[in-house]
């Protein structure tokens, strides 16, 4: 308890923008995130997954302590980003709900976690039914993870209007988070008199009341500017204890109760800041060993301090834009400010597109939602529960409360596919398409993805085709690099597109190289083999199959004959055929098989077209990451000779190398590279491959760095595979499988890695070791033998991991 009635609460919003292909439901490789697979992978690894488990440390940089921040700071995330996390990082994933349930013991039963609208879209700029919606699946995604109600909610870029405010109100919301300058006027309850404010005259040290033009109400934390200003742009996160004296220097002199709260994006906390989630620790740790401050959430504090103040808003106003919600909507001057003499003129032009959009959706909605459900918006909104489980008990329940009659399979498929129309049609104004520089800009592209996903689901609804009409509206909107917004979606959007024949093509051509099983669940698809047989000769491969191809979300499905040929390196040719009986199937695989055998492969093509005609696939038809996966499959045989003719010079030359050396003589450039190849494929394959055994070999490659002087190549990986060797060693020690022999390797490896100067990430490696001391000090386990107990702690030495 603070003894002068001082609290703080820090809020992060941690949010990612959705990146998932608009048709296949997964984020596809993004090569800007290396050595990550994507984004999301790599600002988890930098910031979600580390702030639950932020290292404190003492003054000689040794780890004292690791808190779970979550559970002492105020937070919501994105349901699109724990969407993923839940399947990428459930570690991580249940360190975040188990630290609202813990921040519940902190403050008095009211949970830290707050909920978001849903796609993170701009309110005032939706519809009143869009507004529902977005707020109820927010809340009912948040009831399905923390397992309880939301007190508040996070609006999209604190974007609020009147409406929005009553939206909230009416699903018993009790308040929200905006900036200072969102503030029009306030007064004390009671009062008739209204006081105009800005950003620097009002206390946001209060909550305020905002009543509304229903007779509901509900409160506002208006954040504290300039510090949350700090902390995202000017370096407050340099040092924990500075920021925690920055929090707490707001503060009057007297007892009143006071809340100074701040609001950045989470980010900031690790991928924005590196080390700020320590930063944020050690403030926290600040702040709860002191006795001038408490930190609190938000609904504890409106718990314990009822409001005395009530405030007007600024209508369409927000966090990120000084001109309202402009930024999502008109060419204000707001943007990233990388690209002098572009400008945003189109912006406009693309809502006003996606409003057309839109507006086209909603009539075929309400005209085929209207013959087949009981009341369509409820139904939209309690599609939520779809959305979170698509489990075929989870849809017949759904399909019972909505459907006005007994369903036919064709008629569930339509359900289906106009509740995915709508969730597209609300993804595609996820704000982030309007918050950057240019509409060619990947955010962007993304939410035209989701338009044209929509556009796909229209025509097969109700047999109409909007996308011409959609396209010749893109064709007026300006760009800073292409003629016009037409010209990167056709480059970019429309080549994603994916129906059942792609997907079954997909099936056929990867088949060549996968061993597949009767039936495979890839992507939202399953496919079920009824036929499938793969003949291999030396480097050329011939697959013939019958499948059945269909979507886990819609449930529609087709039927598929196909062949694929490889002849080699990146040739193969692949048909599919939708209509194509048994009896002519089994002449076709016949032919086929026959003319393999026989090694005529020109006959074999011809064939191929006389059974399917002359459209054909190529590996150039794959998902990305499938056509990554199978080109590296073909380009490792022709590495491998590489990789033997650069090892035979190696070997070879060593001895007239190592005296050239030694004579001061210059190397041949041939054999240095062949020297800097081997070394740094050797590397890679020490710490990408099985476990620490072979201490000798990191040692005689460390000696061969120091010999050549040679680079590292690619050195973000290999410490990013060295920092996961390391950790999985470390985890034998949960399982009781951590030997002497294993900890003293851990041991030299690590003393090997400081002497080469790698200085990898191993903040999980530390992690792991700070638990097992926590549990040896608690009794859960006990030292094997002194040998061992001298060889652990040499390990927390080199960890940086005080153990005493």
């Amino acid at each position: 308890m603070s003894a002068n009635n001082k609290f703080v609460c820090i809020h992060g919003h941690f949010y990612q923008p959705p990146r998932e292909n608009a048709w296949l439901e997964v984020i596809e490789i993004q090569d800007s995130a290396a050595p990550f697979h994507d984004w999301n992978e790599r600002i988890n690894f930098e910031c979600y997954a580390r702030n639950a488990a932020a290292r404190i440390l003492d003054d000689n940089n040794f780890i004292r302590n690791i808190l779970n921040n979550y559970q002492y700071i105020s937070f919501n995330f994105g349901p699109t980003l724990l969407s993923w996390m839940e399947q990428a990082d459930p570690a991580t994933y249940q360190a975040i709900l188990d630290a609202d349930k813990k921040s519940m013991e902190h403050f008095n039963g009211h949970g830290s976690a707050m909920a978001q609208v849903h796609s993170h879209l701009i309110l005032p700029l939706c519809n009143r039914k869009d507004k529902e919606t977005q707020v109820y699946w927010g809340i009912h995604d948040f009831e399905h993870r923390f397992g309880r109600k939301p007190e508040g909610i996070w609006l999209a870029e604190t974007a609020v209007d009147t409406e929005t405010l009553e939206v909230l109100a009416e699903q018993d919301i009790k308040f929200t988070i905006l900036a200072p300058r969102q503030a029009k006027s306030v007064r004390p309850i009671g009062s008739e008199d209204w006081q105009g404010v800005d950003e620097g005259s009002l206390d946001t040290r209060r909550p305020y009341r905002c009543k509304l033009p229903s007779g509901k109400e509900i409160a506002l934390f208006f954040y504290h500017g300039d510090v949350s200003q700090a902390v995202a742009f000017e370096g407050l996160l340099m040092d924990g204890k500075y920021f925690a004296d920055r929090l707490t220097g707001s503060f009057s002199e007297n007892n009143t109760p006071e809340l100074l709260h701040i609001a950045t994006d989470g980010e900031s906390y690790g991928h924005h800041h590196r080390y700020g989630e320590m930063a944020l620790a050690s403030a926290l740790n600040h702040m709860h060993d002191s006795d001038q401050v408490e930190l609190i959430n938000y609904g504890a504090y409106l718990e314990r301090f009822p409001v005395t103040h009530e405030a007007e808003i600024h209508e369409n106003s927000s966090w990120s834009c000084v001109h309202g919600v402009e930024r999502w909507r008109s060419n204000c001057g707001c943007n990233s400010g990388g690209n002098p003499g572009w400008n945003q003129e189109w912006r406009a032009p693309l809502r006003e597109s996606l409003d057309w959009l839109r507006d086209k959706l909603i009539e075929l909605f309400e005209e085929v939602g209207g013959k087949l459900l009981k009341d369509h918006w409820q139904a939209r909104n309690e599609y939520i529960q779809i959305m979170l489980n698509r489990e075929e008990k989870t849809l017949e329940a759904f399909l019972a409360k909505h459907a006005k009659k007994e369903l036919e399979e064709e008629e569930r498929t339509q359900i289906l596919r106009t509740m995915e129309m709508q969730r597209h049609a609300l993804l595609m104004y996820t704000s982030c398409g309007w918050f950057f520089d240019e509409v060619s800009g990947i955010e962007t592209m993304q939410i035209l993805q989701y338009a044209n996903r929509a556009v796909h689901y229209a025509r097969q609804i109700g047999e109409i085709d909007l996308h011409p009409e959609f396209k010749e509206r893109l064709a007026t909107i300006p760009s800073n690099i292409y003629e016009n917004g037409l010209a990167p979606y056709d480059e970019h959007v429309s080549p994603a597109q994916v129906d059942l024949e792609r997907v079954g093509m997909h099936y056929a051509v990867s088949s060549l190289f996968e061993g597949y099983p009767q039936s495979l669940e890839f992507f939202n698809y399953i496919a079920s083999a009824e036929v499938f047989e793969r003949l291999i000769a030396g480097n050329q491969r011939l697959v013939v199959g019958r499948t059945t191809v269909q979507s886990i979300i819609t449930y529609s499905k087709k039927h598929f004959s196909f062949a694929a040929l490889y002849l080699g390196q990146q040739t193969i040719i692949g048909h599919i055929a939708i209509e194509m009986d048994r009896p002519e199937f089994d002449a076709m695989h016949t032919d086929l098989f026959d003319l393999f055998n026989k090694g005529n492969l020109g006959e074999l093509i011809g064939k191929l077209q006389d059974y399917f005609g002359s459209k054909k696939y190529t590996i150039w038809h794959l998902f990305r990451d499938e056509k990554r996966k199978v080109l590296k499959q073909i380009t490792d045989g022709a590495l491998n000779q590489a990789e033997n003719s650069y090892r035979d010079i190696y070997n070879d030359n060593y001895q007239l190398m190592s005296g050239m050396l030694q004579s001061d003589l210059p190397i041949p450039s041939a054999y240095r590279s062949a020297v800097q190849f081997i070394i740094n494929k050797d590397m890679h394959k020490f710490f990408g491959n099985g476990a620490l055994k072979n201490v000798e070999e990191l040692k005689r490659m460390s000696n061969e760095l120091r010999k050549w002087n040679v680079q590292i190549n690619d050195a973000t990986s290999l410490k990013l595979s060295l920092s996961e060797r390391l950790f999985r060693e470390l985890q034998k020690l949960e399982k009781g499988e951590l030997t002497i022999g294993d900890l003293n390797r851990l041991v030299e490896t690590l003393e090997i890695i400081n002497d080469m100067g790698l200085a990898p990430d191993i903040w999980k490696v530390q992690n792991k070791y700070y638990s097992a001391i926590q549990g040896y000090k608690s009794g859960k386990w006990v030292f094997a033998s002194k040998n061992w107990e001298k060889a652990f702690y040499r390990l927390g030495d080199l960890l940086h991991v005080r153990t005493d």
